[in-house]
């Protein structure tokens, strides 16, 4: 069948099933502004307006022009039962500061898609039931022990031994949260996580290729989960008691107190090398936990930070595992479907999802392609610093027909 045949008829299929919402979730992945989707249509912000509010609904024509300009397939436009996903939370973001408004739409709507891509091969396979344990804390002030008593709640409700996690991805995705990596284009927002009706998901960035430092993320955006349902994100209040909840969640205050150093010499950075591969989690974690746990006084823990910077060791630290934790719940469910016969592009079109976007999703390990500068993350304690972020579109660009 001739290209531009063919293309007009899904158009016009897609127009008879057009779901406005499903255009809000093209633009935001394309990191558009309505303005600029009108422009590249010759046609008003209000008309693209009434058609992502569902006032209106597209021509044939209007939707092939759509997916054109958003270079997409006319089919993402359908109405799909159940999608895009309802928000429940606004994504938790490092730095709102430095993290623009269309950053944080194109974050959000990978976001979104991700848990449709869930939700759609959850029909086929069994995930793990979502069970995140609530304990709200007051975001408006450091005072009091609000996130530790929220971190020892949840390794309570989720029964964990005492001692090192041994996995902190795998213990999210088996407590049902979804973690997926996001693409790399996005590579410049940090890690970031939302709760939806149907479950919650922490997406990660691929190209920190730090085994511990990626541990902490993870923990840190459970911590966002569990206690701040209905805080405004981004907030340095908010940022630092996910701090405090990841360090007393991967290294209980009661356990590892005692065994952190209390003066520094050879023997203390010994000492700490031996517990950054014990308790994996970062050099700069533990000397911010001897100095919370007032083991380490304000100057020794300046000085300690002195000769962190001094090594290099800011950017990349020494340690023992090089390879990161990995999402298994897509990937394994990908692969119990194709041992039934059911193969990646059978499953890419029932979610329609791009096809480039639905690897990523269901991806153990990102696919990074270019060589990223990270430059220093080091402006707070824990060692996460947010930079400006370029927003590119996470659509694939193909020629046009």
């Amino acid at each position: 069948m001739n290209n531009a045949i063919d293309i007009s008829r899904r158009a016009a299929d897609a127009a008879m099933f057009f779901d406005g919402s499903r255009l809000t979730l093209a633009r935001n992945l394309a990191g558009w502004r309505k303005s600029a989707l009108a422009n590249a249509i010759t046609m008003s912000p209000a008309a693209v307006s009434s058609w992502e509010t569902g006032e209106k609904r597209p021509s044939p024509a209007a939707v092939a022009q759509l997916a054109l300009a958003l270079q997409i397939d006319p089919e993402f436009f359908s109405t799909r039962p159940g999608t895009p996903a309802v928000l429940q939370t606004v994504p938790h973001f490092r730095s709102l500061r430095s993290t623009t408004q269309i950053v944080r739409d194109q974050a959000d709507a990978y976001g979104r898609l991700a848990i449709d891509v869930a939700s759609a091969l959850e029909l086929r396979v069994e995930f793990p039931s979502p069970n995140i344990p609530t304990c709200h804390v007051d975001e408006t002030t450091l005072e009091g022990n609000g996130p530790e008593r929220a971190a020892r709640y949840v390794r309570r409700e989720w029964q964990l031994p005492d001692g090192p996690i041994r996995n902190m991805v795998r213990l999210l995705e088996n407590n049902g949260v979804l973690v997926v990596f996001s693409p790399e284009q996005a590579a410049t927002v940090d890690a970031y996580s939302f709760s939806t009706a149907a479950r919650s998901a922490v997406v990660l960035n691929p190209v920190k290729q730090d085994y511990y430092r990626q541990r902490f993320d993870a923990a840190h955006e459970l911590g966002h989960l569990v206690m701040h349902g209905d805080a405004e994100p981004g907030g340095r209040i908010v940022e630092e008691q996910a701090n405090r909840f990841a360090a007393e969640l991967l290294a209980p205050a009661d356990e590892i107190r005692d065994q952190l150093p209390d003066v520094l010499n050879a023997a203390s950075w010994r000492t700490l090398g031996r517990l950054k591969e014990e308790w994996r989690i970062s050099l700069q974690a533990l000397l911010f936990r001897s100095r919370q746990l007032g083991r380490l006084s304000d100057v020794s823990y300046r000085n300690a930070m002195m000769t962190v910077s001094a090594r290099g060791w800011r950017r990349a630290e020494p340690g023992l595992v090089s390879v990161i934790e990995t999402p298994s719940l897509l990937p394994r469910a990908m692969e119990l479907l194709r041992d039934e016969g059911i193969d990646e592009a059978t499953l890419t079109r029932e979610c329609g999802v791009p096809a480039h976007l639905f690897r990523v999703m269901t991806s153990r390990t990102p696919e990074l392609k270019q060589i990223h500068s990270e430059g220093s993350k080091e402006d707070d304690e824990m060692g996460v610093k947010s930079h400006k972020a370029q927003v590119v579109s996470l659509l694939h660009r193909r020629p046009t027909v």
